[in-house]
């Protein structure tokens, strides 16, 4: 995959979600939806596409210490450990996030987010200066694509672009997710 094309499709996904639009794109898992994550109007936006409560909240994808630290005051120190030794896409849920849209933000105060090195969504993120929210390109409570070709017409026709990388490319499955408590309580949600 050429820089150009992957530098191409960044300014496109990020002239739509610097005004309030919502992307289909691949990420290091499955396909993702996803808007700028301290967008509120935004995100219900997507709330409304996969026809799913607010009260599930979704995640966000980040590219660096720099980000995470803006949205998590403390992080406890063995999320540190988690995020080094895992070897696969690993989602931590952490306590009291901030400077994010309040509508994904979870009813116990919690938020969970990924760090992300795949191309695209990492430099995508570099321009916005923001975190990305990423939830699975399906209606709620349908089956997750492991594919381009798997998404339902409904979400492809809801979106406000569709990213053009990776249509062939298939995802093993999606990323562990691990919840820390800033009360040193850890718990495996997805494995």
């Amino acid at each position: 995959m050429s820089t150009d094309k992957i530098n191409e499709e960044v300014h496109n996904a990020y002239e739509v979600i610097k005004n309030g639009g919502i992307i289909l794109y691949p990420t290091d898992t499955v396909w993702g939806i996803g808007c700028d994550a301290t967008n509120e109007e935004a995100v219900k936006k997507i709330y409304t596409l996969k026809q799913r409560e607010e009260s599930k909240s979704m995640i966000v994808l980040m590219n660096g210490e720099r980000m995470l630290y803006n949205v998590f005051n403390e992080i406890p120190e063995v999320a540190w450990q988690i995020l080094d030794l895992s070897d696969k896409p690993t989602t931590l849920i952490l306590d009291n996030p901030r400077n994010v849209a309040k509508n994904i933000i979870a009813s116990d105060n919690t938020l969970g987010m990924r760090l992300v090195k795949e191309p695209f969504c990492y430099k995508l993120m570099e321009r916005m200066k923001k975190p990305l929210v990423s939830t699975s390109a399906n209606i709620s409570g349908m089956p997750t694509p492991n594919s381009f070709k798997e998404i339902d017409h409904h979400i492809l026709d809801g979106v406000d672009y569709i990213v053009n990388l990776h249509h062939d490319k298939v995802a093993a499955k999606p990323s562990t997710i691990i919840k820390l408590g800033n009360d040193l309580q850890v718990k495996v949600i997805r494995p």
